[in-house]
């Protein structure tokens, strides 16, 4: 009998946390961190603020937990893509391009690229994104190079990632993320040659 309420007890926390990151997602995704208040999270969830300062200590919890649930989601797309390749040059550009392709998908861009350093500052926002990107580099990087590139293994991660980074805001913020995408990979592919 306990393990049925505790079974019970565990699928209604599931679900309430379930409806506060969906709500999150689409009201910080359409109007942006600053311009939601946690009541209407909240409302459109159909729970209480109790619920949200339970599970997320607040809107700005949410709002980082829904910025990680974005990231994980990249990063599973970016290795699904990178697995599909023998190469190591071809790993590496299939990566590149499912990482420039993630970031001019509407949700991805507004949350991780021009809401993530706003609502989290840019330091959080920077830890967060290299948890889960910086090492997919770094291990595409390491596969590419080993230990016989011209440049020490770190130094190179922290150009490409530094070059990625801007790519992806630029990409972010254009008039056309599309054509932007394309120009940055096109632009990335280079930098890469140069580097083989």
């Amino acid at each position: 009998m306990a393990e049925q309420v505790k079974t019970r007890r565990e699928r209604y926390v599931a679900s309430t946390r379930a409806a506060l990151l969906e709500a999150g997602r689409r009201f910080f995704a359409d109007r942006g961190f600053t311009d939601v208040s946690a009541e209407e999270l909240v409302r459109a969830a159909g729970l209480t603020r109790g619920a949200l300062y339970h599970h997320f200590a607040g809107k700005q919890g949410l709002f980082e937990a829904v910025f990680e649930d974005l990231e994980a989601e990249a990063a599973e797309r970016i290795t699904t893509a990178m697995a599909a390749e023998d190469d190591p040059w071809t790993r590496t550009s299939a990566g590149i391009r499912a990482f420039l392709e993630i970031c001019s998908d509407p949700a991805y861009r507004e949350i991780v690229l021009l809401q993530g350093p706003i609502a989290l500052g840019w330091q959080r926002w920077r830890e967060l994104d290299q948890r889960y990107l910086g090492t997919i580099l770094t291990d595409g990087l390491a596969a590419l190079l080993g230990d016989t590139g011209p440049h020490p293994l770190a130094l190179t991660t922290a150009a490409f990632y530094g070059a990625l980074t801007e790519l992806a805001l630029t990409v972010a913020d254009a008039q056309d993320p599309t054509q932007a995408r394309d120009q940055a990979l096109h632009l990335i592919g280079g930098m890469f040659a140069g580097l083989r």
